[in-house]
């Protein structure tokens, strides 16, 4: 899945390396979280990864973790073939396709899930796909680490969430900024529970989900 400003993302000349100007705004906020929340060691599967970008920052930083990226998009999958060869990163695996609504998914395990800027730009059987794949996968205690736009309470948190809301409502009435409640009801449905929510950087938030009976510590 392509990050939601995608209108904005332009091929390299050189090659199927695609890049969305969003990446560069939240890369360092999101890195911030994860660094505390991801293990030290293990495979971390990021889900929708669009453009690539995300995962080789994280795969840079965190390099003792091998890092499995995914997308529904053939031109995604490309553009994080070409970052991956670009960098030269030894932990970034070959992408795979994954379309989070087909069960089971084609990975078996992965210790974290991470899924960014995905579930507005995606209809919401996507977003219950994404639950109930999460939920197959990882063991108990597993996180769960969702980044975006999101309404609490059925409001959203900024008038600038609700005009890029309607935008993408617009787009296609399937897309659209979705309550944390009712993804949270979805998570639950599949043994994951919301366990923080982390505001962020430009009206949007970290949700943090672990599979089973977890405490924080």
């Amino acid at each position: 899945m392509l990050e939601w400003d995608a209108v904005l993302i332009q091929p390299l000349s050189t090659g199927d390396a695609l890049f969305a100007p969003a990446v560069a705004r939240n890369r360092e906020p999101i890195l911030d979280v994860l660094h505390r929340l991801l293990p030290v060691s293990g495979l971390v599967l990021e889900v929708a990864s669009g453009s690539g970008e995300h995962i080789i920052h994280f795969a840079s930083a965190l390099p003792r973790l091998r890092w499995q990226p995914t997308d529904a998009d053939p031109r995604a999958l490309r553009s994080i073939a070409a970052h991956a060869h670009d960098t030269g990163l030894d932990n970034v695996l070959a992408p795979q396709f994954l379309d989070a609504r087909a069960q089971p998914w084609p990975v078996a395990c992965a210790d974290p899930v991470l899924a960014i800027n995905m579930t507005h730009i995606a209809p919401w059987s996507a977003t219950v796909g994404l639950m109930a794949g999460a939920g197959g996968i990882l063991p108990e205690g597993g996180l769960l680490y969702l980044y975006g736009p999101f309404r609490v309470a059925g409001a959203h948190t900024a008038p600038s969430n609700a005009t890029f809301d309607a935008d993408l409502r617009a787009r296609d009435p399937a897309w659209g900024v979705r309550d944390v409640e009712a993804i949270s009801e979805a998570g639950l449905a599949q043994g994951l529970s919301l366990v923080e929510r982390i505001p962020m950087p430009a009206n949007n938030f970290s949700l943090v989900y672990r599979r089973g009976r977890y405490r924080n510590p």
